[in-house]
């Protein structure tokens, strides 16, 4: 198994609409995904490891597929769908990673 993490640093200046993030975007993108997609988990950012600091990332979502192959063959042809809605919820350029479960 594998998951596939969309993270969104939480710059300065930035901005991030998490309501439509979770009633819009995340529906459009387990819409587009199908059955590939297993299970999607999203994080909101609270704070850092202190009380009271700045949480380091605004937003995470994680995303499990069976394998490389059957996430790259859902997300290759949405991938146009999918990133042209980013900026109706956000500014953040954000980071992706891909990692085996263990």
């Amino acid at each position: 198994m594998i998951k596939v993490s969309v993270i969104y640093p939480n710059d300065e200046g930035s901005t991030f609409d998490m309501d439509y993030y979770l009633d819009k975007h995340i529906p459009l993108c387990q819409q587009l995904l199908g059955a590939a997609l297993l299970k999607a988990e999203v994080d909101e950012g609270l704070s850092g490891a202190a009380p009271d600091s700045r949480a380091p990332f605004v937003a995470a979502v994680h995303m499990y597929f069976e394998s490389t192959t059957a996430f790259y063959e859902a997300f290759g042809p949405n991938a146009k769908a999918i990133r042209s809605d980013v900026p109706n919820y956000t500014s953040i350029k954000p980071l992706t990673q891909v990692a085996k479960v263990r």
